[in-house]
């Protein structure tokens, strides 16, 4: 029977502040530090925002220093002795480049291979999808963060290869609107106190449709004028976006507030919570937002039909309609009381199906069954 704990390695492209590279520390926290030692690897020097928050809870991260998806590509030798010397009895890696790596690297060093798929098949290029899947068999299980990123699966992928669903979630403790000062973030950024405000999370690339996000908000403000708008985050379509917000003549009341370590403050400014991607797996972002309590409308895409009851805990509307978007968040605002019902049903949701306590407790039944499996069969 064994003793030790059991030594997870987790892999990654980047530490930067994306939705899967933040859950890493985040379930680190809810870790048990007695049965299980963890350690982290990524690739992508110049996106290691992630790796303070991790260090600080005192465990190592390794950079396999890349340039490019290429280079990632060439480092399976790297980190198959990098798993060799940290001894590792189980790798989970995430994301289809580091998971390619992965696979090579745990067959070079005899270590079982779990992989998390964030989004769907569907939406990755060509050549990540197939290159992804030409190494799916070279792994053990696969978790997939919703129903939705499962079927899609099963749809591409062997099907082999045991596929579970492992919903994401968030520290609803810490992401709890009753712990953050909800006036700070209007005074510092010179909202009034009973304008209504609708803001976003998110990195500026094309699947966020952050455009249709911007129509919306110029509709909303049209409708509502002493509303205020907050876009949290950065990306590459930064200037783009800042040219169309000239565009659409919001002015003051359009608020960039860039990348933020801390979210929580901005969250809890918020009336509503506005999303209008194209497609999605589960959004961290969405699941803060519900846990914060802020009233929802987000395009139905990918999993967050899974999250968010349409007229329950939020509102649904389809993707590519920045005008019924807004039709709905501004009834949300014109109606208090049914905004509030939602929210408060929005954090229920969170703390009954989505917390970050019960997703780590699901890898670390995973990390048990797959080592005991592989090294049984081995």
């Amino acid at each position: 029977m064994r003793t030790e704990p059991l030594r997870v390695f987790q892999l990654i492209k980047s530490l930067g502040r994306g939705g899967a590279e933040m859950l890493l520390p985040e379930t680190l926290r809810h870790a048990d530090r007695e049965r299980f030692t963890y350690q982290y690897g990524y690739f992508l020097p110049w996106k290691d925002a992630m790796v303070a928050s991790l260090e600080s809870q005192g465990v190592d991260v390794a950079c396999f220093s890349a340039r490019s998806n290429a280079s990632i590509l060439l480092s399976a030798n790297r980190v198959a002795e990098h798993l060799r010397r940290a001894r590792a009895d189980v790798l989970h890696c995430h994301l289809p480049i580091a998971g390619v790596v992965g696979r090579l690297a745990g067959r070079l060093a005899g270590v079982p291979v779990i992989y998390t798929e964030h989004n769907m098949q569907e939406r990755y290029n060509l050549f990540t999808r197939r290159l992804n899947l030409s190494t799916w068999r070279l792994q053990e299980r696969v978790l997939a963060v919703s129903q939705d990123v499962a079927s899609s699966i099963r749809t591409h992928a062997d099907s082999r290869i045991p596929v579970d669903v492992v919903l994401n979630g968030v520290d609803v403790d810490r992401f709890d609107r009753r712990t953050v000062d909800t006036t700070a973030i209007r005074r510092e950024l010179g909202i009034p106190p009973e304008a209504p405000v609708v803001g976003s999370v998110a990195v500026f690339r094309v699947q966020k449709r952050l455009h249709d996000w911007l129509h919306a908000a110029r509709a909303l403000r049209e409708r509502h004028p002493a509303s205020h708008f907050i876009l949290v985050g950065d990306g590459p379509l930064r200037e783009e976006l800042h040219a169309s917000a000239a565009a659409v003549a919001l002015g003051d009341s359009l608020h960039w507030v860039g990348l933020q370590q801390d979210v929580r403050p901005y969250l809890a400014a918020m009336d509503v919570y506005l999303m209008s991607s194209m497609f999605e797996g589960l959004p961290i972002a969405l699941l803060e937002a519900m846990s914060m309590q802020c009233a929802v409308v987000a395009t139905a895409v990918g999993g967050i039909p899974e999250v968010v009851r349409d007229g329950e805990n939020g509102f649904l509307v389809a993707p590519g309609q920045p005008d019924e978007l807004a039709r709905v968040a501004s009834d949300l605002l014109a109606t208090p009381e049914v905004a509030n019902r939602c929210a408060a049903a929005a954090r229920r949701t969170v703390e009954d199906h989505f917390s970050v306590r019960r997703m780590t407790r699901q890898l670390e039944a995973t990390y048990l069954d797959v080592a005991k499996r592989y090294h049984n069969g081995h």
